[in-house]
């Protein structure tokens, strides 16, 4: 659930720190989604995933840039384990529209 994480946004809704807060969540949501890939190579736990997937995405369009290894880390594992899943798929493609436009940090 991202009931803390929803409630520590509201507080630093109009603060200088909400981006960075947002990039931390950004980077352990990909690094969450990297160990369940890794651990579940199944697809058991397909509603946790999905839910950070959308979670993903939603942080992805706000805050527009990522860690390089994580981003890698989150590619190579999700299309080794889960290149057939509609969701990580769809999220990706999103991911890489936005991430390698061209004043991305990613496409230098």
């Amino acid at each position: 659930s991202w009931a803390v994480a929803d409630a520590i946004s509201r507080v630093l809704k109009n603060s200088e720190e909400l981006h960075s807060w947002r990039r931390h969540l950004l980077s352990a949501c990909m690094k969450g989604l990297v160990a369940m890939y890794s651990s579940s190579k199944d697809e058991s736990k397909q509603e946790v995933e999905r839910s950070m997937l959308l979670r993903l995405e939603e942080l992805l369009c706000v805050v527009e840039e990522v860690d390089p290894d994580d981003w890698c880390s989150l590619v190579k594992t999700g299309l080794k384990y889960r290149y057939r899943d509609e969701t990580f798929l769809k999220v990706l493609n999103v991911a890489i529209h936005l991430l390698y436009k061209k004043e991305s940090s990613l496409s230098q």
